[in-house]
């Protein structure tokens, strides 16, 4: 079979662009891609069969620059554009941009885009297609005194959310009626320097929520399927860290139940392509529709692996008109995947990012571990993009067995030079709440209080100890060495002690 594509230009950078590429090489299709003068020398620039400078480092003079992206397209000779996610992913302007210039977008049309982009549209949407919806506004609130009437009305707590962008910028929890005027204030300016419009709406919040959402692919020639589910409840500050499929809490009718609502909302808006349809879900397994993301996600592996069915392939070949090659009963799910993000942050200081050199490397191997990556050894990690590094992902016959994966495959992955997220993913790996798939979005917060409250307690044990023998050693006399105040490095590890011979 041939190609759906001669060329591909991959209008991104770090593991997306290399995910992109290896899908194209796969299928015989040349690559291009484009770079900042901070990725001069990345891994998918390397990787790729072309490249194309695009600028400085900032993304307004480089991977923003739609003008340059297209130019760079031109020039290669490329016949399509793949934007990975991030960047110009969700842009309706660059999708019309390629096309205007006989390019095809790797992505959704720019009026789907346009109307599962604008969250207040998106729920309109589905409130007519019958899929709950949270409850509060349909449409921006217009001034504090409507936020004020709309709070009371739905009841505190609330959640204020902006009307367009995502990502977790822009969002507040409001407790009380005495907290509305001030979040407001500050989820508007957000929302307004993240997004260029300041609009947000005010939901319900949903207590204890868990985050679940589902894949779908459509094609132009009006079939929509879905993947099933990805449970993505694992989350700091909205951001995902670990998500897995399918969900311990979801059962076989809700399954059906939430795929049949992301396949409606799909075709409601003539959508094409690869999509995620994202969901909240209460305790008592009722769901309501979050938001529609119009790309591919961060986190589609763990779906690949229980499916078998690689979606950037399954994207270009739908770009380039074909037919999807199954239908919805056709689409099977085998074992347990759970994908673990490893970002450049120091978790244990509020995950302030920590761009720098790598370097020393060392990625995990074995049956059913895939490491997806954007860097290595002797790479500089930027401080212009996302602290995203890479996606390690396992498989195994059940959940059980998936778990004791990742935990073996997080222990042999080793990063010099900055610091990375992997100890506190361990954590969570092996926390009794995680292993008994007890979740919710609220998850991470209480596991990182009760961190917090543990090293206070370190510190004042420190503290009373070096007092203690500050004092000795004033009353004339030698201090002795204390005690171990706890278990070895080798012990947290979870390694044996070493023993003398």
């Amino acid at each position: 079979m041939s190609p759906p594509f001669g060329k591909v230009l991959v209008a991104n950078r770090g593991e997306i662009a290399v995910r992109v590429i290896r899908a194209c090489r796969e299928m015989g299709i040349a690559t291009v891609a484009v770079h900042s003068a901070a990725d001069r020398e990345a891994l998918h620039v390397m990787m790729a069969d072309e490249s194309v400078y695009l600028g400085p480092p900032a993304p307004a003079d480089s991977y923003l620059a739609v003008d340059k992206i297209l130019a760079a397209a031109r020039t290669t000779g490329a016949e399509a554009v793949h934007p990975g996610y991030g960047f110009l992913a969700e842009n309706a302007a660059f999708a019309e941009a390629c096309a205007g210039v006989g390019l095809v977008f790797v992505g959704p049309p720019a009026a789907a885009m346009r109307a599962m982009g604008d969250k207040m549209a998106a729920r309109r949407t589905a409130i007519a297609m019958k899929v709950p919806v949270v409850p509060g506004t349909e449409h921006p609130v217009a001034d504090d005194g409507e936020a004020a009437r709309v709070a009371a009305e739905v009841g505190y707590p609330v959640m204020i959310k902006p009307a367009l962008g995502g990502g977790g910028k822009g969002m507040r929890l409001v407790r009380s009626p005495a907290e509305l005027a001030a979040a407001l204030r500050a989820a508007r300016s957000e929302a307004g320097a993240a997004f260029g419009d300041a609009s947000v709406y005010i939901e319900r919040v949903v207590e204890e929520p868990r985050h679940i959402e589902i894949q779908i692919l459509a094609d132009t020639h009006g079939n929509v399927v879905h993947l099933g589910e990805r449970e993505c409840s694992i989350q700091r500050r909205h951001q995902k860290l670990i998500e897995e499929s399918p969900s311990p809490f979801v059962t076989p009718e809700m399954r059906r139940r939430m795929g049949a609502a992301a396949c409606r909302l799909a075709a409601a808006v003539a959508y094409v392509n690869a999509g995620t349809v994202e969901f909240l879900v209460d305790r008592d397994r009722r769901f309501y529709f979050l938001e529609m993301n119009t790309r591919l996600q961060v986190e589609h592996p763990v779906t690949e692996l229980v499916t078998g069915r690689d979606l950037v392939k399954e994207q270009l070949r739908i770009a380039a008109g074909e037919k999807l090659g199954f239908a919805q009963d056709d689409v099977t799910s085998s074992g347990w995947a759970i994908e673990c993000r490893i970002n450049a942050e120091d978790p244990y200081a509020n995950f302030i990012p920590a761009p720098g050199r790598i370097t020393s490397l060392r990625t995990p191997g074995g049956p059913w571990v895939r490491d997806d990556s954007g860097v290595y050894a002797g790479c500089t990690v930027s401080r212009f993009y996302d602290t995203l590094l890479a996606k390690l992902v396992v498989w195994g016959p059940d959940r059980d067995a998936a778990i004791a994966r990742m935990a073996r495959a997080l222990g042999e992955y080793h990063v010099a030079g900055v610091r990375t997220t992997i100890p506190v993913l361990q954590h969570i790996v092996r926390h009794p709440d995680f292993v008994a798939g007890r979740l919710s979005t609220s998850f991470m917060e209480r596991l990182m209080s009760v961190d917090r409250a543990e090293a206070a307690g370190r510190r004042r044990t420190v503290a009373l100890i070096a007092a203690a023998l500050t004092a000795y050693e004033q009353a004339g006399k030698r201090a002795p060495l204390p005690p171990a105040a706890g278990p070895s490095p080798w012990t947290q590890a979870g390694r044996p002690h070493r023993r003398a011979l």
